[in-house]
């Protein structure tokens, strides 16, 4: 097996893969610190009914807020990129999860808030951009991303949206 190290890229066997590391310190009962190379910390902890302190986000919350995170900054830079002008973007998660374990998630509803002088046709592009090619949080779990986008505080129904080309942005 051929691993080579270059500048936090892997190459094994031809194929190239970033690499991203993060480490977590046991603080306690269920406490945790993590850092990771943007070099913020952030703390994590169990429900109380489960032997936690409530001195953190649980893990399967922080995963829910790094997909928005991840998504809304796609969106943010995709419709910038086509010269839109969004005013505002709140964007918020709902998770189904399953009720054996692992009580992984299944479902994802992803309600996209958005403000601004932006066509629905554009946001939903920029949305599906997002969710179908760019975000990588998304691209990471198995559950189903199910999208809704209140414009303006209305709510939009989905649009086919059709990229032209490699997808990018007009």
């Amino acid at each position: 097996m051929t691993n080579l190290m270059s500048q936090g890229t892997i190459v094994d066997m031809g194929v190239s893969t970033l690499e991203m590391k993060v480490t977590s310190k046991w603080l306690g009962k269920r406490h945790f610190q993590a850092d990771g190379p943007s070099g913020n910390t952030i703390y994590m902890d169990a429900k109380r009914e489960d032997g936690g302190t409530g001195q953190g986000n649980r893990p399967m919350e922080l995963l829910l807020m790094g997909i928005v995170g991840c998504t809304g900054i796609d969106i943010a830079m995709i419709l910038e990129r086509m010269r839109v002008n969004m005013e505002g973007l709140e964007i918020e998660a709902v998770g189904e999860r399953r009720d054996e374990f692992p009580q992984a998630f299944t479902r994802i509803h992803l309600t996209y808030h958005i403000t601004g002088d932006v066509p629905a046709a554009k946001a939903w592009r920029a949305i599906h951009l997002s969710e179908e090619k760019y975000c990588s949080a998304i691209g990471s779990i198995r559950a189903e991303v199910v999208p809704h986008l209140v414009l303006n505080g209305t709510d939009i129904p989905p649009l086919d949206v059709v990229t032209q080309g490699d997808g990018q942005p007009d």
